[in-house]
Protein backbone atom coordinates (compact mmCIF):
# COMPACT_ATOMS: atom_id res chain seq x y z
CA UNK A 1 0.00 0.00 0.00
CA UNK A 2 0.82 3.57 0.03
CA UNK A 3 2.26 5.83 2.50
CA UNK A 4 -0.83 7.91 4.33
CA UNK A 5 -0.65 10.82 5.80
CA UNK A 6 -1.68 11.40 9.31
CA UNK A 7 -5.28 12.38 9.55
CA UNK A 8 -5.69 15.05 12.41
CA UNK A 9 -9.49 13.90 12.54
CA UNK A 10 -8.71 10.11 12.54
CA UNK A 11 -5.89 10.35 15.11
CA UNK A 12 -8.03 12.58 17.44
CA UNK A 13 -10.80 9.63 16.95
CA UNK A 14 -8.30 6.89 17.86
CA UNK A 15 -8.09 4.79 20.82
CA UNK A 16 -4.42 3.45 22.56
CA UNK A 17 -4.97 -0.18 22.58
CA UNK A 18 -1.95 -0.85 22.12
CA UNK A 19 0.58 0.21 25.08
CA UNK A 20 2.50 3.02 23.79
CA UNK A 21 6.24 1.53 24.58
CA UNK A 22 4.96 -1.68 22.20
CA UNK A 23 3.94 0.91 19.26
CA UNK A 24 7.02 3.42 19.45
CA UNK A 25 9.03 0.44 19.06
CA UNK A 26 7.45 -1.97 16.91
CA UNK A 27 6.23 1.35 14.75
CA UNK A 28 1.82 -0.36 15.00
CA UNK A 29 -0.64 1.40 16.51
CA UNK A 30 -4.44 0.52 16.55
CA UNK A 31 -6.85 2.90 14.88
CA UNK A 32 -10.43 1.68 16.28
CA UNK A 33 -11.94 4.50 15.38
CA UNK A 34 -11.54 3.66 11.64
CA UNK A 35 -12.83 -0.04 11.92
CA UNK A 36 -9.79 -1.19 13.50
CA UNK A 37 -7.06 -0.37 10.82
CA UNK A 38 -3.65 -1.03 11.69
CA UNK A 39 -1.17 1.28 11.23
CA UNK A 40 2.42 0.64 10.76
CA UNK A 41 5.36 2.20 9.88
CA UNK A 42 7.25 1.38 7.06
CA UNK A 43 9.86 -1.05 7.34
CA UNK A 44 8.18 -2.42 10.56
CA UNK A 45 9.15 -6.77 11.59
CA UNK A 46 6.25 -8.37 9.82
CA UNK A 47 6.76 -11.26 12.34
CA UNK A 48 5.58 -8.66 14.77
CA UNK A 49 2.77 -7.64 12.59
CA UNK A 50 1.86 -11.21 12.89
CA UNK A 51 1.87 -11.13 16.23
CA UNK A 52 -0.03 -8.34 16.79
CA UNK A 53 -2.90 -9.51 14.62
CA UNK A 54 -3.10 -13.03 16.75
CA UNK A 55 -3.21 -10.99 20.03
CA UNK A 56 -6.23 -8.74 18.63
CA UNK A 57 -7.74 -11.48 17.74
CA UNK A 58 -8.87 -10.03 14.34
CA UNK A 59 -7.68 -9.73 10.28
CA UNK A 60 -7.05 -5.90 10.72
CA UNK A 61 -6.19 -4.44 7.72
CA UNK A 62 -3.35 -2.54 7.27
CA UNK A 63 -1.92 1.13 6.18
CA UNK A 64 1.63 1.93 5.98
CA UNK A 65 2.73 5.26 7.10
CA UNK A 66 6.18 7.32 6.66
CA UNK A 67 8.00 7.66 9.70
CA UNK A 68 7.75 11.14 10.54
CA UNK A 69 3.81 10.50 9.92
CA UNK A 70 3.83 7.59 12.07
CA UNK A 71 5.68 9.54 15.06
CA UNK A 72 2.79 12.23 15.24
CA UNK A 73 -0.05 9.85 14.73
CA UNK A 74 1.40 8.41 17.61
CA UNK A 75 1.62 11.62 19.69
CA UNK A 76 -2.08 12.36 18.83
CA UNK A 77 -3.29 8.72 19.95
CA UNK A 78 -1.12 8.81 23.05
CA UNK A 79 -0.76 11.98 24.15
CA UNK A 80 -3.98 12.37 26.46
CA UNK A 81 -5.94 10.04 28.24
CA UNK A 82 -9.36 10.81 29.38
CA UNK A 83 -9.80 11.00 33.17
CA UNK A 84 -12.09 10.66 35.72
CA UNK A 85 -12.25 13.44 38.30
CA UNK A 86 -13.62 10.91 41.19
CA UNK A 87 -10.65 8.87 39.67
CA UNK A 88 -8.27 11.69 40.26
CA UNK A 89 -9.60 12.20 43.97
CA UNK A 90 -9.17 8.68 44.96
CA UNK A 91 -5.70 8.64 43.67
CA UNK A 92 -5.00 12.07 46.00
CA UNK A 93 -6.11 9.99 48.58
CA UNK A 94 -3.91 6.82 47.86
CA UNK A 95 -0.52 8.29 46.69
CA UNK A 96 2.38 9.40 48.40
CA UNK A 97 4.17 11.84 45.65
CA UNK A 98 7.38 12.80 48.26
CA UNK A 99 8.45 9.04 47.04
CA UNK A 100 9.02 9.90 43.66
CA UNK A 101 11.73 12.26 43.96
CA UNK A 102 14.44 10.09 43.58
CA UNK A 103 12.99 8.27 40.74
CA UNK A 104 11.99 11.16 38.68
CA UNK A 105 14.32 11.14 35.36
CA UNK A 106 15.87 14.37 34.15
CA UNK A 107 14.11 13.97 30.60
CA UNK A 108 11.28 12.09 30.86
CA UNK A 109 8.87 10.83 27.65
CA UNK A 110 5.16 12.06 28.40
CA UNK A 111 3.91 9.00 26.66
CA UNK A 112 6.01 6.22 28.03
CA UNK A 113 4.70 4.76 31.10
CA UNK A 114 0.62 3.60 30.94
CA UNK A 115 1.15 2.64 34.39
CA UNK A 116 1.10 6.19 36.13
CA UNK A 117 -1.17 7.57 38.62
CA UNK A 118 -4.24 9.44 36.91
CA UNK A 119 -2.46 12.60 38.25
CA UNK A 120 0.63 12.47 36.60
CA UNK A 121 -1.32 11.24 32.87
CA UNK A 122 -3.65 14.52 33.74
CA UNK A 123 -0.62 16.79 33.87
CA UNK A 124 1.33 14.56 31.17
CA UNK A 125 -2.46 15.37 29.21
CA UNK A 126 -2.60 18.88 29.99
CA UNK A 127 0.73 19.65 28.59
CA UNK A 128 0.48 17.85 25.43
CA UNK A 129 -2.81 19.82 24.63
CA UNK A 130 -0.89 22.58 25.30
CA UNK A 131 1.61 22.00 22.75
CA UNK A 132 -0.69 20.98 20.20
CA UNK A 133 -2.67 24.01 20.67
CA UNK A 134 0.57 25.69 20.00
CA UNK A 135 0.16 27.42 24.01
CA UNK A 136 2.99 29.41 25.08
CA UNK A 137 1.79 28.83 28.90
CA UNK A 138 -0.31 26.68 31.29
CA UNK A 139 -1.86 28.70 34.53
CA UNK A 140 -2.98 26.00 37.38
CA UNK A 141 -4.88 28.51 39.79
CA UNK A 142 -6.59 28.08 43.02
CA UNK A 143 -9.53 29.22 44.50
CA UNK A 144 -11.97 28.18 47.08
CA UNK A 145 -14.31 26.22 45.00
CA UNK A 146 -12.10 25.20 42.37
CA UNK A 147 -8.94 24.80 40.03
CA UNK A 148 -8.61 26.36 37.03
CA UNK A 149 -6.57 25.10 34.47
CA UNK A 150 -6.01 28.28 31.75
CA UNK A 151 -3.79 28.31 28.31
CA UNK A 152 -2.18 31.43 26.80
CA UNK A 153 -2.84 30.84 22.88
CA UNK A 154 -1.74 33.39 20.49
CA UNK A 155 -1.15 35.77 23.54
CA UNK A 156 -4.39 35.45 24.90
CA UNK A 157 -6.06 33.60 28.08
CA UNK A 158 -8.52 30.86 27.76
CA UNK A 159 -9.83 28.33 30.28
CA UNK A 160 -8.67 24.48 29.05
CA UNK A 161 -10.16 23.05 32.82
CA UNK A 162 -12.23 23.51 36.40
CA UNK A 163 -11.37 20.49 38.77
CA UNK A 164 -12.15 19.94 42.41
CA UNK A 165 -10.25 22.21 44.93
CA UNK A 166 -9.54 18.62 46.51
CA UNK A 167 -6.54 18.44 43.27
CA UNK A 168 -4.52 21.58 43.94
CA UNK A 169 -1.76 20.04 46.36
CA UNK A 170 -1.69 17.17 44.16
CA UNK A 171 -0.99 18.89 41.25
CA UNK A 172 1.37 21.74 42.35
CA UNK A 173 3.46 18.51 44.48
CA UNK A 174 3.66 16.74 41.02
CA UNK A 175 4.54 19.54 38.79
CA UNK A 176 7.51 20.43 41.83
CA UNK A 177 8.55 17.17 41.79
CA UNK A 178 8.98 16.93 38.12
CA UNK A 179 10.66 20.50 38.03
CA UNK A 180 12.73 19.02 41.55
CA UNK A 181 11.46 22.42 43.13
CA UNK A 182 11.14 22.27 47.34
CA UNK A 183 7.53 20.55 47.57
CA UNK A 184 7.66 21.33 51.47
CA UNK A 185 8.53 24.86 51.16
CA UNK A 186 4.81 26.65 49.85
CA UNK A 187 5.52 29.91 51.70
CA UNK A 188 8.43 31.38 49.21
CA UNK A 189 8.13 31.35 45.14
CA UNK A 190 10.25 29.04 43.02
CA UNK A 191 11.62 28.79 40.02
CA UNK A 192 12.41 25.57 37.87
CA UNK A 193 12.41 23.64 34.87
CA UNK A 194 11.75 20.06 32.86
CA UNK A 195 12.62 18.52 29.39
CA UNK A 196 9.59 16.43 28.06
CA UNK A 197 8.94 14.54 25.21
CA UNK A 198 6.18 14.40 23.22
CA UNK A 199 6.63 11.86 20.64
CA UNK A 200 9.45 13.44 18.36
CA UNK A 201 8.91 16.64 19.83
CA UNK A 202 11.31 17.74 22.56
CA UNK A 203 9.78 20.70 24.90
CA UNK A 204 11.51 22.31 27.59
CA UNK A 205 9.03 23.74 30.45
CA UNK A 206 10.24 26.79 32.74
CA UNK A 207 8.16 26.02 35.86
CA UNK A 208 6.99 29.12 38.38
CA UNK A 209 5.48 28.54 41.52
CA UNK A 210 4.02 31.78 43.96
CA UNK A 211 2.34 31.57 46.87
CA UNK A 212 -1.49 33.06 46.88
CA UNK A 213 -4.50 32.73 49.59
CA UNK A 214 -5.61 29.74 48.55
CA UNK A 215 -2.93 27.75 47.44
CA UNK A 216 0.27 27.81 45.51
CA UNK A 217 -0.49 29.24 41.59
CA UNK A 218 1.68 27.32 39.21
CA UNK A 219 2.65 29.07 35.46
CA UNK A 220 4.40 26.77 32.85
CA UNK A 221 5.99 28.14 29.84
CA UNK A 222 6.42 26.27 27.18
CA UNK A 223 9.53 26.78 24.93
CA UNK A 224 9.18 24.70 22.03
CA UNK A 225 13.22 23.77 20.90
CA UNK A 226 12.17 24.69 16.73
CA UNK A 227 11.79 28.46 18.10
CA UNK A 228 15.27 28.37 18.57
CA UNK A 229 16.13 27.71 15.03
CA UNK A 230 14.55 30.62 13.51
CA UNK A 231 16.42 32.26 11.01
CA UNK A 232 15.99 36.58 10.82
CA UNK A 233 14.57 36.15 7.63
CA UNK A 234 11.38 33.86 9.16
CA UNK A 235 10.44 36.42 11.67
CA UNK A 236 8.38 38.34 9.49
CA UNK A 237 10.15 41.28 9.00
CA UNK A 238 9.66 44.15 6.72
CA UNK A 239 12.65 44.00 4.28
CA UNK A 240 13.53 47.92 5.31
CA UNK A 241 13.31 46.80 8.86
CA UNK A 242 15.20 43.63 7.80
CA UNK A 243 18.36 44.79 6.28
CA UNK A 244 18.44 47.37 9.05
CA UNK A 245 18.78 44.58 11.43
CA UNK A 246 21.23 42.66 9.50
CA UNK A 247 23.19 45.57 8.68
CA UNK A 248 23.55 46.09 12.99
CA UNK A 249 24.43 42.50 13.50
CA UNK A 250 27.08 42.95 10.63
CA UNK A 251 28.74 45.76 12.74
CA UNK A 252 32.36 44.53 14.92
CA UNK A 253 31.27 46.17 18.15
CA UNK A 254 28.18 48.42 19.56
CA UNK A 255 24.73 47.86 21.05
CA UNK A 256 21.35 45.73 19.77
CA UNK A 257 18.52 46.21 22.22
CA UNK A 258 15.27 44.60 21.03
CA UNK A 259 12.43 45.97 23.19
CA UNK A 260 9.06 45.44 24.14
CA UNK A 261 6.64 43.72 26.81
CA UNK A 262 7.33 40.34 27.78
CA UNK A 263 5.55 37.91 25.63
CA UNK A 264 6.54 39.62 22.49
CA UNK A 265 8.93 37.23 21.07
CA UNK A 266 12.27 39.22 22.02
CA UNK A 267 14.46 36.46 22.83
CA UNK A 268 13.68 34.96 19.69
CA UNK A 269 14.68 37.71 18.02
CA UNK A 270 17.95 37.68 19.79
CA UNK A 271 18.19 33.84 19.12
CA UNK A 272 17.62 34.58 15.52
CA UNK A 273 20.42 37.16 15.34
CA UNK A 274 22.67 34.82 17.22
CA UNK A 275 22.25 32.30 14.62
CA UNK A 276 22.96 34.50 11.81
CA UNK A 277 26.35 35.30 13.56
CA UNK A 278 27.36 31.69 14.62
CA UNK A 279 30.36 30.34 12.97
CA UNK A 280 33.87 28.88 13.52
CA UNK A 281 35.04 32.20 13.65
CA UNK A 282 33.45 33.74 16.38
CA UNK A 283 33.40 33.07 20.11
CA UNK A 284 30.10 34.07 21.35
CA UNK A 285 28.88 33.94 24.77
CA UNK A 286 25.48 34.94 26.68
CA UNK A 287 24.48 35.64 30.40
CA UNK A 288 20.92 34.38 30.43
CA UNK A 289 18.10 34.17 33.06
CA UNK A 290 17.45 31.54 32.50
CA UNK A 291 18.59 29.90 29.34
CA UNK A 292 15.60 29.22 27.34
CA UNK A 293 17.15 27.04 24.15
CA UNK A 294 20.92 25.31 23.90
CA UNK A 295 22.45 26.20 20.70
CA UNK A 296 25.21 24.47 19.72
CA UNK A 297 28.26 26.04 18.94
CA UNK A 298 27.49 29.30 21.91
CA UNK A 299 28.74 29.18 25.07
CA UNK A 300 25.63 29.50 27.31
CA UNK A 301 25.67 31.35 30.93
CA UNK A 302 22.65 30.83 33.41
CA UNK A 303 22.21 33.73 35.88
CA UNK A 304 22.00 33.01 39.95
CA UNK A 305 21.64 35.43 42.08
CA UNK A 306 21.86 32.97 45.52
CA UNK A 307 25.32 33.02 44.97
CA UNK A 308 26.00 36.30 43.37
CA UNK A 309 25.93 35.05 39.16
CA UNK A 310 24.39 38.51 38.64
CA UNK A 311 23.90 39.80 34.56
CA UNK A 312 26.68 42.22 35.66
CA UNK A 313 29.15 39.45 37.12
CA UNK A 314 28.39 37.40 34.46
CA UNK A 315 29.16 39.56 31.75
CA UNK A 316 32.12 40.57 33.24
CA UNK A 317 33.42 37.12 33.44
CA UNK A 318 32.55 36.61 29.98
CA UNK A 319 34.70 39.43 28.92
CA UNK A 320 37.47 37.98 30.00
CA UNK A 321 36.49 34.47 28.04
CA UNK A 322 37.83 36.85 24.67
CA UNK A 323 34.44 36.79 22.68
CA UNK A 324 33.45 38.66 20.04
CA UNK A 325 29.49 38.68 20.51
CA UNK A 326 28.04 38.63 23.85
CA UNK A 327 24.17 38.80 24.14
CA UNK A 328 23.29 39.89 27.63
CA UNK A 329 19.21 38.07 28.34
CA UNK A 330 18.20 41.58 29.71
CA UNK A 331 19.69 45.37 31.01
CA UNK A 332 17.56 45.50 34.23
CA UNK A 333 20.09 48.13 36.28
CA UNK A 334 22.53 50.71 36.31
CA UNK A 335 25.66 48.04 36.77
CA UNK A 336 24.80 45.87 33.77
CA UNK A 337 23.88 48.85 31.84
CA UNK A 338 27.59 50.52 32.26
CA UNK A 339 29.62 47.03 31.56
CA UNK A 340 26.84 46.76 28.59
CA UNK A 341 28.47 50.02 27.30
CA UNK A 342 32.09 49.65 28.70
CA UNK A 343 32.22 45.90 26.94
CA UNK A 344 31.14 47.77 23.38
CA UNK A 345 33.73 50.52 24.10
CA UNK A 346 36.24 47.75 24.18
CA UNK A 347 35.58 46.29 20.63
CA UNK A 348 32.48 43.76 21.58
CA UNK A 349 28.98 43.49 19.85
CA UNK A 350 26.61 43.50 22.35
CA UNK A 351 22.73 42.29 22.06
CA UNK A 352 20.53 42.37 24.77
CA UNK A 353 17.08 43.22 25.70
CA UNK A 354 14.96 45.85 27.32
CA UNK A 355 11.16 46.60 28.69
CA UNK A 356 9.91 49.65 27.09
CA UNK A 357 7.18 50.65 25.45
CA UNK A 358 8.54 51.75 21.91
CA UNK A 359 11.80 51.66 20.72
CA UNK A 360 13.06 55.72 21.58
CA UNK A 361 11.84 55.11 25.05
CA UNK A 362 15.01 52.61 25.13
CA UNK A 363 17.29 55.65 25.38
CA UNK A 364 15.35 57.40 28.17
CA UNK A 365 15.45 54.25 30.01
CA UNK A 366 19.29 53.83 29.86
CA UNK A 367 19.41 57.48 31.23
CA UNK A 368 17.18 56.74 33.80
CA UNK A 369 19.82 54.34 34.86
CA UNK A 370 22.19 56.29 35.08
CA UNK A 371 24.09 55.88 31.59
CA UNK A 372 25.97 59.11 30.21
CA UNK A 373 24.17 60.71 27.22
CA UNK A 374 27.36 60.88 25.52
CA UNK A 375 28.52 57.00 26.25
CA UNK A 376 24.70 56.28 24.26
CA UNK A 377 25.68 57.91 21.47
CA UNK A 378 29.02 56.66 21.17
CA UNK A 379 27.39 52.78 21.95
CA UNK A 380 23.88 52.32 20.52
CA UNK A 381 24.06 51.17 16.86
CA UNK A 382 20.24 50.32 16.53
CA UNK A 383 17.16 49.70 18.49
CA UNK A 384 14.27 47.28 17.66
CA UNK A 385 10.90 47.67 18.87
CA UNK A 386 8.08 44.72 18.44
CA UNK A 387 5.02 42.67 19.37
CA UNK A 388 3.38 39.67 17.98
CA UNK A 389 -0.48 40.39 17.08
CA UNK A 390 -2.69 37.34 16.53
CA UNK A 391 -2.67 36.59 12.71
CA UNK A 392 -6.40 36.35 11.11
CA UNK A 393 -7.65 33.36 10.08
CA UNK A 394 -7.74 33.01 6.31
CA UNK A 395 -10.76 30.42 6.31
CA UNK A 396 -13.46 33.17 8.01
CA UNK A 397 -12.39 36.52 8.00
CA UNK A 398 -14.25 39.21 6.46
CA UNK A 399 -13.84 42.14 4.57
CA UNK A 400 -15.46 45.94 5.49
CA UNK A 401 -15.26 49.23 4.73
CA UNK A 402 -13.96 51.12 7.53
CA UNK A 403 -15.86 53.74 9.51
CA UNK A 404 -14.52 57.32 9.66
CA UNK A 405 -12.86 57.18 13.03
CA UNK A 406 -11.11 54.17 11.49
CA UNK A 407 -10.31 55.70 8.62
CA UNK A 408 -8.47 58.65 10.93
CA UNK A 409 -6.76 56.59 12.83
CA UNK A 410 -4.94 54.92 9.95
CA UNK A 411 -4.58 58.02 8.34
CA UNK A 412 -6.61 57.56 4.96
CA UNK A 413 -8.88 60.71 3.26
CA UNK A 414 -12.02 60.14 2.05
CA UNK A 415 -11.26 59.78 -1.09
CA UNK A 416 -9.15 56.68 -0.84
CA UNK A 417 -10.55 53.18 -1.41
CA UNK A 418 -9.43 51.14 2.11
CA UNK A 419 -10.93 47.78 2.77
CA UNK A 420 -10.01 46.16 6.41
CA UNK A 421 -10.97 42.44 7.72
CA UNK A 422 -12.29 41.23 11.24
CA UNK A 423 -12.30 38.01 12.29
CA UNK A 424 -15.68 35.97 12.60
CA UNK A 425 -14.60 32.26 13.73
CA UNK A 426 -15.24 28.95 12.02
CA UNK A 427 -14.50 25.16 12.78
CA UNK A 428 -10.39 25.74 12.03
CA UNK A 429 -9.97 28.76 14.37
CA UNK A 430 -12.05 27.56 17.06
CA UNK A 431 -14.40 30.32 16.60
CA UNK A 432 -11.19 32.34 17.72
CA UNK A 433 -11.33 34.41 14.09
CA UNK A 434 -7.59 33.93 14.53
CA UNK A 435 -5.33 31.31 13.98
CA UNK A 436 -1.30 32.07 14.96
CA UNK A 437 0.55 35.21 15.62
CA UNK A 438 2.54 37.57 13.42
CA UNK A 439 5.35 40.16 14.76
CA UNK A 440 5.16 43.79 13.91
CA UNK A 441 8.23 45.94 14.16
CA UNK A 442 9.90 49.21 14.74
CA UNK A 443 13.54 49.65 14.11
CA UNK A 444 14.71 52.80 14.89
CA UNK A 445 18.70 53.26 13.47
CA UNK A 446 21.33 55.03 15.20
CA UNK A 447 22.92 57.27 11.95
CA UNK A 448 25.29 60.67 12.74
CA UNK A 449 22.23 63.12 13.10
CA UNK A 450 20.64 60.92 15.82
CA UNK A 451 23.87 60.34 17.41
CA UNK A 452 24.00 64.24 17.30
CA UNK A 453 20.80 64.76 19.08
CA UNK A 454 21.18 61.73 21.76
CA UNK A 455 24.39 63.53 22.98
CA UNK A 456 22.62 66.72 22.85
CA UNK A 457 19.74 65.27 25.72
CA UNK A 458 17.15 65.61 22.86
CA UNK A 459 13.58 65.00 23.74
CA UNK A 460 11.97 61.63 23.07
CA UNK A 461 9.31 62.99 20.51
CA UNK A 462 12.54 64.82 18.48
CA UNK A 463 14.20 61.62 18.79
CA UNK A 464 11.22 59.97 16.99
CA UNK A 465 10.32 62.33 14.66
CA UNK A 466 13.80 62.05 13.17
CA UNK A 467 14.18 58.47 13.52
CA UNK A 468 10.62 57.74 12.10
CA UNK A 469 11.29 59.84 9.44
CA UNK A 470 11.79 57.56 6.80
CA UNK A 471 10.53 54.28 8.54
CA UNK A 472 7.55 53.33 10.24
CA UNK A 473 6.16 52.48 13.76
CA UNK A 474 4.91 49.92 15.65
CA UNK A 475 1.63 51.15 14.72
CA UNK A 476 2.19 52.00 11.25
CA UNK A 477 3.20 48.57 9.98
CA UNK A 478 0.38 47.49 12.03
CA UNK A 479 -2.20 49.06 9.84
CA UNK A 480 0.23 47.88 6.93
CA UNK A 481 -0.75 44.29 7.70
CA UNK A 482 -4.42 45.17 8.92
CA UNK A 483 -4.70 46.62 5.29
CA UNK A 484 -3.51 43.35 3.63
CA UNK A 485 -5.89 40.85 5.51
CA UNK A 486 -2.76 39.92 8.18
CA UNK A 487 -4.26 41.10 11.19
CA UNK A 488 -7.66 43.29 12.37
CA UNK A 489 -7.36 46.69 13.23
CA UNK A 490 -8.94 45.57 16.62
CA UNK A 491 -5.42 43.51 17.44
CA UNK A 492 -3.20 45.72 16.87
CA UNK A 493 -4.86 48.56 18.86
CA UNK A 494 -5.01 46.37 21.17
CA UNK A 495 -1.46 45.79 21.35
CA UNK A 496 0.26 49.26 20.82
CA UNK A 497 -0.99 53.20 20.17
CA UNK A 498 -0.85 55.31 17.35
CA UNK A 499 1.74 58.06 18.56
CA UNK A 500 1.95 59.66 15.57
CA UNK A 501 -1.32 61.83 14.87
CA UNK A 502 -2.01 59.30 12.17
CA UNK A 503 0.27 59.60 9.68
CA UNK A 504 2.95 56.76 9.25
CA UNK A 505 5.35 56.10 6.97
CA UNK A 506 4.80 54.35 4.21
CA UNK A 507 0.83 55.00 3.76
Amino acid sequence: MADAAASPAASAAARPVIPYAFAREAGMAFLDAEGGVLAVRRGADLVRLFEVRRALERACPVRWFGAADFDRLLQDIYAYVGLDEAELEESAQAESLSDLIDQMPRSEDLLGDSSDAPVIRLINGLIAEAVRTHASDVHVETFPERVVIRYRIDGVMSEAASLSPKLSKLLVSRIKVMARLDIAEKRLPQDGRLSLALGDRAVDVRVSTLPSRHGERVVLRLLDNSDARLQVADLGMTEPVLAAYRRALAQPNGIVLVTGPTGAGKTTTLYAGLAALNSDTRNILTVEDPIEYAIDGIGQTQVNSKVGMTFANGLRAILRQDPDVVMVGEIRDRETAEVAVQASLTGHLVLSTIHTNSAVAAIARLRDMGVESYLLASTLTAILAQRLVRRLCPSCCEAYQPDAAERQLIGADDAEDVTLFRPVGCARCKSQGYEGRIGIYELVEVDAALRSLIYADARDDELAEHAFSRSDTLFGHGVTLAREGMTSLAEVMRLCRDESGGRHAGL
